[in-house]
């Protein structure tokens, strides 16, 4: 029995007496010693259960080694290990969890932003990246910024900088679509010395000009080293696109203090792995998905993304540096230490998709400081964090040429030998789903129409090829969580197949030609998308004015970026081509490029008749991997589809968006699951599920933990949006136990 419910009974044969003694305890009343003797051996054992209890609750609010209640950068520390050193909510009273405050933004679109909290100030960013700043223990606001641009885009954090202790300088500086703002931390209002009042324009230092034609947004935050915030960006995945390049800004000024080229400049390491000038033409291999930091060397690890255009590039033959890498850069400089390239010439998109984290663990019997990266494979890349050499054995292999003219596939690829992926690897007729046998059926009808090989099978013309992770992982943008003390790693992993296939533009004119170029990759060729990642826009001319449209082509929304390289009468012929099925002769700005001789028709998810996985499940993980061995602790399905649940058909797991968190408590906290809107607490060193509740929408974003007044709390936001049929919000939930009188 608990002694929260005040109230316990010991049968006559368990205490050899006559009758049960009660004893019942008032928490804040202090508990006395009972002066009958038969009542001594009850007594003893409330008060113990009693201490126990209070022991678990009142242990000290946080390991030695550990948090120092606040969870000041995203994901929670400069290492990226989402790892809180709190442990007043831990395995034995995680299942006592409530509400402690709520705060509606008001806006709906949804959220994927893991806030920050600093000296008890909670700071997040609404649907349409308005900023605000919260007192952290009551959920009541302090001051809001909004910039008069209506955001987009997915914001999915901030970061903090501050001169010094106490009421030193402290700025705030967070992304509102291409410009980095930088917010004085105590009121909210620009730090007008910063750039152009308070802002600077991303989109400006590229050597692409006008600079307002590139399309660059920092949907991830950037690092703050020193008196420096580093950041990436996320750029447009067909061409053109702007380059890549991971830039450092003074924090008081907003000047640029060093650029790494992505794509490399004439005498720069890497520049033989492009054709002549590529630097000139080619873009994205950029950093989308956030870094990490190495803060007592000075060092900031970049994960990078695939060059474009993403699924046929006949302009950038070769290996493609620094596209689809692990980058060590110094701090200080922008100078390369060391890299590793996770796929070379990318042509199936498997950016690395989330900040690595840094640890260390015992290896060969020492202790080595190391850096983990996950990818989309469902791999875990093990590197020594100094030198770069692979702690796990990396195995090379041959893979198949591309049947695609002009297209030159990558000779050979490398994977990790350890751990084992965490997601499943080749989709055969056994792995198809089996729900219904109706479905069955379908679904090996269809199956054997693909090609399916496993990883690095070259997309092919006309032939739909399987992806299997799929475009969306294995892993994704919510990172991976890592305990310091165990050296064990939570993942969060979808494991559904999707499809993708390559058709020739080259017949292709006007309007039609501009459509096929820069929408079809998410549309498709017949503009029926792949709901609910990628609408149809079929009829989007009944559902949005024509104006609606043309800003949605320059700004972007949600998945997609804006399209501000195409002139007004490009967008204009696009609009007029989605709303009314016309196709302008109008020719696109500037050559056209050799990447577009053959395009995506879109990505497929490999879905049955009633939009479930066509696959067996389970449709989503959360893996536990000791890093220390490269051996699984536990591995379970995550997710689930209430419709299915209730029809009998539970633990399937479900495609997941968002990351973990653990706490020194033993607890795992995770959102991510995109049908079931549920936020979970399993046991760190089991997979046991310890907790659970229903937020008010999806919380795909990775939750936050932190300490007010001696009281520790687990905040989300929880604002869907990643299913489109479901309705959106932008809620942030905070709980924390029952705040109770002490005795």
């Amino acid at each position: 029995m608990h002694p929260r419910c005040g109230f316990i009974s010991i049968p006559p044969a368990k205490r050899r007496l006559k009758s049960p003694i009660d004893l019942r305890y008032t928490p804040g009343v202090p508990l006395r010693r009972p002066t009958d003797r038969r009542a001594w051996f009850a007594w003893a054992i409330v008060a113990a259960s009693i201490i126990f209890a209070r022991a678990a609750d009142n242990a000290p609010l946080a390991k030695a080694t550990g948090s120092s209640g606040d969870w000041p950068r995203y994901g929670g520390t400069a290492a990226g290990n989402h790892y809180s050193g709190l442990q007043q909510i831990n395995r034995r009273n995680v299942e006592r969890l409530e509400v402690a405050w709520q705060f509606d933004t008001g806006e709906t679109g949804g959220l994927q932003s893991s806030p920050i909290i600093v000296a008890g100030v909670l700071y997040g960013i609404t649907p349409t990246q308005k900023i605000f700043a919260l007192d952290a223990a009551r959920g009541t606001p302090l001051w809001k910024f909004d910039s008069g641009i209506v955001g987009t885009q997915p914001d999915r954090g901030l970061a903090y900088w501050s001169a010094g202790q106490g009421k030193a300088e402290a700025r705030i500086f967070v992304a509102v679509l291409h410009y980095l703002y930088a917010l004085d931390a105590a009121t909210g209002k620009p730090v007008l010395g910063f750039g152009e009042r308070g802002r600077i324009d991303l989109r400006q230092n590229l050597g692409r000009e006008p600079a307002e034609a590139n399309s660059i947004n920092l949907t991830s935050p950037g690092v703050v080293f020193e008196d420096m915030i580093i950041v990436g960006g996320r750029n447009p995945e067909t061409l053109p696109a702007p380059p890549g390049d991971v830039r450092a800004f003074d924090v008081r000024t907003g000047k640029l203090r060093w650029s790494f080229h992505t794509i490399p400049h004439p005498g720069e390491p890497g520049y033989e792995t492009w054709p002549k000038d590529a630097w000139k033409t080619s873009g994205a291999a950029n950093n989308w998905a956030g870094m990490s930091l190495d803060e007592a060397r000075g060092i900031v690890y970049v994960p990078t993304g695939s060059a474009a255009a993403d699924f046929y590039g006949a302009d950038r033959v070769g290996d493609n540096l620094y596209a689809n890498c692990l980058l060590a850069l110094d701090a200080r400089t922008g100078r390369r230490l060391w890299h590793f390239q996770g796929v070379r010439h990318d042509i199936w998109d498997r950016d690395f998709p989330a900040p690595p984290v840094l640890l260390s663990v015992e290896h060969d019997g020492r202790p080595v400081d190391a850096v983990a990266q996950t990818s989309k494979q469902g791999f875990v890349y093990l590197f020594n964090r100094l030198t770069g050499e692979p702690l796990f054995p990396l195995s090379s292999a041959a893979y198949p040429a591309s049947s695609v003219p002009g297209e030159a596939a990558a000779a050979e690829q490398s994977l990790p030998s350890k751990p084992a992926p965490f997601s499943r690897q080749r989709l055969t007729e056994e792995l198809l789903t089996t729900r219904t046998p109706e479905v069955h059926r379908w679904a090996v009808e269809n199956f054997r129409k693909f090609r399916s090989d496993g990883q690095f099978v070259p997309l092919a013309i006309g032939q739909e090829t399987v992806v299997f992770p799929g475009f969306d992982g294995g892993a994704e943008w919510g990172g991976a969580a890592v305990d310091p003390e165990t050296g064990v790693i939570y993942i969060n992993a979808n494991d559904i197949a999707w499809t993708g296939a390559l058709a020739d533009s080259a017949n292709l004119t006007g309007a039609r030609a501009l459509y096929t170029s820069q929408c079809s990759v998410c549309h498709h060729d017949d503009l029926k998308g792949a709901p609910p990642d990628f609408p149809s826009l079929l009829g989007v001319g009944r559902r949005l004015s024509y104006a609606q449209i043309v800003s949605t082509i320059h700004d972007g929304k949600g998945r997609m970026p804006g399209f501000p390289n195409l002139s007004s009468a490009e967008s204009n012929a696009i609009a007029d081509f989605l709303a009314n099925g016309q196709g302008k002769e109008i020719a696109p700005s500037g050559p056209p490029l050799p990447a577009m001789k053959y395009h995506l028709t879109g990505y497929n998810r490999f879905l049955d008749p009633d939009g479930y996985p066509a696959t067996r499940p389970p449709w989503g993980t959360l893996n536990a991997i000791n890093l220390n061995n490269g051996e699984y602790l536990w591995k379970i399905p995550f997710g689930e589809y209430p419709a299915l649940r209730e029809a009998g058909l539970a633990d399937t797991g479900s495609e997941n968006y968002g990351g973990p968190i653990v706490t020194a408590g033993g607890l795992v906290f995770i959102g991510a699951t995109n049908f079931d809107k549920k936020f979970r607490a399993y046991d760190s060193s089991t997979g046991r599920l310890l907790w659970e509740t229903t937020l008010p929408f999806a919380g795909n974003a990775t939750p936050a933990t932190y300490s007010v007044g001696g009281r520790q709390f687990v905040v989300i936001a929880a604002g869907g949006g990643k299913d489109l049929k479901s309705p959106s919000g932008g809620v942030y939930v905070a709980f924390a136990l029952p705040a109770e009188p002490r005795p």
